[in-house]
């Protein structure tokens, strides 16, 4: 009987040991940009269509500036493109953990610290996406903001963020347009001061 108890604990014991629990990509992906919170990186425009013509050549910083367990605030940085020839600080970008998947959202704000026009637009996830790369389809409510301000051109945007060992990327596709700035992990900069408004 102790032996036949034996071998049956000794059995359950080897099923578990070769039973592995699926992880959740999008939690490995929220985790991957969580764990360099509070750290900021140079990058670079990574595409080159017309319509990124003002961006060519700047300096960018991207700062993963605060993180909980459910919401990361990442600002981007552009030097050169605010109206005193400065860095402009208008741009963070957030993403939310919701009950369906992630969010991301675009907080633009003036230098002033007021919201812009346009602001807290973007989309929620539709897939599990991988560790490394979810993309966010624009939603209901950004369609709306877009037709309310004559911006309807973007009304089938599809955002995207990537995070692999190398480095960083933001992208926007729509018909037409193809967006990137890319931040490289092992250029490493300074913190720089909070974006505006925040």
């Amino acid at each position: 009987m102790r032996a036949g108890l034996s071998l049956l604990a000794a059995t359950l014991l080897a099923g578990c040991a070769t039973t592995s629990v699926a992880k959740n990509p999008q939690d490995e992906f929220f985790a991957s940009l969580s764990a360099r919170c509070g750290k900021a990186y140079a990058g670079r425009l990574a595409s080159d269509q017309e319509a990124d013509a003002e961006m060519r050549d700047k300096a960018m910083v991207l700062h993963i500036r605060h993180c909980t367990d459910d919401r990361i605030e990442i600002p981007f940085h552009i030097d050169g493109l605010a109206q005193d020839g400065g860095w402009d600080r208008s741009r963070t970008w957030i993403i939310t953990r919701t009950p369906a998947g992630l969010r991301l959202k675009h907080d633009h704000r003036h230098a002033d610290g007021k919201p812009d026009a346009v602001t807290l637009y973007g989309g929620d996830t539709v897939d599990a996406g991988t560790a490394t790369r979810q993309t966010f389809p624009v939603d209901a409510e950004s369609i709306a903001m877009f037709e309310r301000t004559g911006r309807s051109v973007s009304n089938s945007n599809i955002w995207s963020v990537e995070t692999t060992d190398a480095g960083f990327t933001y992208g926007l596709d729509r018909e037409g347009r193809h967006f990137r700035v890319a931040f490289d992990y092992a250029r490493p900069v300074t913190t720089p001061p909070a974006p505006w408004g925040w």
